[in-house]
């Protein structure tokens, strides 16, 4: 199978410890569960970055930076900072990872994309002829608590459960069955990317590395092999 290996990793540019500044140790131990998932690609030949933006793909030239968060010099790539956020932290985490060697390109997925084109796409990549390390980007539901970035919404944490447990045990059905219309209004990134995920995931096991609520926002990190 062309996809042996995966991992879900949320986006905040506070993974950035430059972006971060006096308040980077507070995500030091979300920072370290989003590397060792990462290390876990350099099993493929080729890694693949998905998550949500623009629908556009991107080679492995194209430039991230953290200018807009206050970080101007954390830049990576030969081009200008064209990626969307999700993709920037993808690539930055790549960066710091055993992987970082790996050839790589990007793909940003619209938010609105219909599951079964999520999951349709999905499968196209697992039916390519490389063996590909696909690192899925996406963040949970921001509305977790009373000190969310958007307002406490009471079918948030359920939300974000039913994730972390799919993802847990790698189960490309409840994946799928994500509802788009719920997922936009707890605004869940990370419904579209972890569709196309479902889509990949064939035969591999999940492995949950990292499930909370860091200033109301769900987190999950997870590794598939």
């Amino acid at each position: 199978m062309p996809v042996v290996s995966a991992a879900v990793c949320p986006h905040p540019p506070l993974l950035v410890p430059e972006v971060a500044t006096g308040a980077a140790p507070d995500l030091d131990t979300l920072r370290a569960a989003c590397l060792a998932a990462v290390n876990h690609l350099a099993a493929a030949d080729e890694v693949l970055i998905v998550g949500s933006g623009g629908a556009a793909s991107y080679d492995g030239s194209a430039g991230g930076g953290f200018g807009a968060y206050g970080a101007p010099s954390v830049r990576f790539g030969d081009g200008p900072a064209v990626l969307p956020l999700s993709l920037a932290i993808g690539g930055w985490l790549l960066e710091q990872s055993k992987a970082a060697g790996l050839s790589r390109t990007y793909r940003a997925i619209d938010p609105a994309t219909p599951p079964a084109d999520c999951v349709e796409l999905g499968r196209n990549i697992a039916q390519g002829n490389h063996r590909i390390g696909l690192l899925v980007m996406g963040d949970g539901a921001p509305r977790r608590s009373e000190h969310s970035p958007v307002h406490l919404h009471p079918r948030a944490e359920i939300f974000d459960q039913t994730v972390a447990a799919a993802l847990a045990t790698a189960d490309a059905d409840v994946l799928a069955a994500l509802d788009p219309d719920l997922a936009t209004e707890l605004q869940a990134a990370g419904r579209a990317p972890w569709q196309v995920l479902a889509g990949a995931l064939g035969d591999l096991r999940g492995d949950l590395r990292y499930d909370a609520a860091p200033y109301g926002v769900g987190y999950f990190v997870a590794s598939f092999s």
